[in-house]
């Protein structure tokens, strides 16, 4: 994909926050863009980053590590988040290297990445993600048990809960899609003041709506890069 092509992309996807937080009295200021750059090449998140682009997601270990801090990339300005689902012995790869991991779904996750970072003396910044659908195959606390696990978690070492990270259920009505964005909203609202940073929710599919519902993040791929079928040579060669 050519560079003036992701920069137009970009500049659309701009202007459909701007519009979505108009419709619900917010300010586009309070919206982050986190480009979803996985199975992207170097050289498109390059275009993307000198098209305004400084937050990046990746969901798979071992091609992020061909991409963090790795020229053409090594940008003191760039965020990179973890988003994907991560593997509790994948923690030690993941902590320092990610400014945010977003994706934390379980206590022992949250354990694992706490010893990790407490060995290099640091503390990882972490959403905790809720799973919006009773669907076994996704990941996710129930949002029954989110209030004792803030609690648990956020008492560990190493880690700074800063919000909560949701997927709405895939499906065509937009109802259901805003339903599920509205339980995320009333979960992060409950959250302690000071982790009440980031609100992650929304994709290419529903982003509009997640912002009309109270994201402060959202996650966009495809409108940015392409479909993934369009990237995918970059996952076959890491």
């Amino acid at each position: 994909m050519s560079f003036a092509t992701i920069a137009e992309n970009i500049a659309k996807v701009r202007e459909r926050c701007e519009q979505a937080a108009e419709r619900a009295g917010r300010s586009a200021e309070e919206i982050t863009l986190l480009a979803v750059s996985k199975t992207v090449s170097p050289e498109n998140i390059l275009a993307a980053y000198q098209s305004g682009a400084r937050h990046f997601g990746e969901s798979y270990m071992q091609e992020a590590k061909a991409k963090v801090g790795v020229p053409p990339l090594d940008k003191p300005d760039i965020e990179w988040h973890f988003i994907g689902h991560l593997q509790s012995n994948k923690a030690r790869e993941a902590v320092g290297r990610f400014t945010v991991i977003q994706s934390v779904d379980s206590l022992a996750l949250a354990q694992e990445i706490s010893k990790r970072a407490a060995n290099i003396g640091t503390a990882q910044r972490i959403l905790l993600e809720v799973k919006l659908e009773a669907n076994p195959a996704k990941f996710g606390f129930g949002v029954e048990e989110l209030p004792s696990m803030v609690e648990r978690i956020g008492s560990l070492e190493g880690v700074c809960i800063q919000g909560l990270m949701g997927m709405a259920p895939y499906d065509p009505s937009v109802t259901v899609v805003r339903s599920a964005f509205q339980t995320l909203y009333r979960l992060f609202e409950r959250l302690p003041p000071p982790m009440r940073q980031t609100l992650s929710m929304g994709m290419t599919g529903d982003f509009e709506i997640a912002i009309e519902e109270g994201a402060t993040l959202v996650r966009i791929g495809s409108a940015i890069f392409g479909s993934r079928s369009q990237s995918q040579r970059f996952l076959r060669e890491a």
